[in-house]
């Protein structure tokens, strides 16, 4: 066995027993779902271009890929690209292999990375914008069943695709005045979660937007597996409209 796999099931074995002492094993042993959660796979597309950010994709990928070892529902991550499959060089010169290609209608979470901003001349969201296929294809994507997600600058994407406008969102500090100049409602939040359009701040955001959608699409159960498997708690508040049944 590998020695991440020891690390993740030694992580789900605590998640258990400390259940078990607090809550006896009836309560325990049935794990929390969230109400009428679907039982089919949860697919995750994650969005790869030249010039994106690694740690924007790399964490939410590695989060969402292990959050599988923690609920009995399937779970599968994929990096896809707009034109298909390929490699891409990301902004500090790792070179990814994208295995698949474009399937937004096969995909239940659609995530866009950032990276790039700051260089106009060069590959990144400047470039995928003046190149118009992503956006497009992303303005496309949008259905229902469908959340698409951003990490960091990935949210100006979105915006090219005229996916932010009048919706709560967030992106990284130094670029929240452009994606309010382009009609996004900015809230000052970690991870902001709009129902189908949940977007994210700066770079280590990614990680809190990953456990965020693992806690709401698989339970808390998962993302307190994930946490102690990661030694990391999910930092920042999650912004979300008022649930119907909340009182004031």
């Amino acid at each position: 066995m590998k020695r991440r796999d020891v690390i993740r099931t030694s992580a789900g074995i605590g998640i258990t027993g400390a259940a078990l002492g607090g809550l006896g094993t009836a309560s325990a042993t049935a794990r929390e779902q969230p109400p009428n959660a679907p039982r089919g796979p949860l697919r995750v597309h994650v969005v790869l271009f030249d010039g994106a950010e690694e740690l924007d994709f790399a964490a939410p990928y590695d989060v969402l890929s292990a959050a599988g070892f923690f609920t009995d529902r399937a779970v599968d991550v994929r990096y896809v690209g707009v034109t298909g499959p390929g490699v891409v060089e990301a902004a500090y010169g790792t070179r990814i292999r994208v295995p698949h290609g474009w399937a937004p209608h096969r995909a239940d979470v659609l995530l866009v990375p950032g990276g790039g901003y700051t260089r106009r001349d060069g590959p990144g969201v400047w470039a995928e914008i003046e190149r118009g296929t992503l956006p497009r294809a992303l303005a496309a994507a949008a259905r229902p069943g469908l959340t698409l997600a951003s990490v960091c600058t990935g949210a100006i994407l979105l915006s090219a695709a005229g996916l932010t406008r009048g919706r709560p969102c967030t992106t990284h500090h130094r670029t929240r005045p452009y994606l309010e100049e382009q009609g996004g409602v900015l809230k000052n939040a970690r991870v902001v979660d709009d129902g189908d359009l949940v977007t994210a701040g700066g770079v280590t955001s990614g990680l809190d937007l990953a456990l965020w959608l693992a806690r709401r699409e698989l339970g808390p159960d998962a993302a307190l597996g994930l946490e102690a498997m990661l030694e990391y708690e999910a930092r920042g508040t999650v912004w979300a409209p008022p649930h119907p049944t909340d009182h004031n």
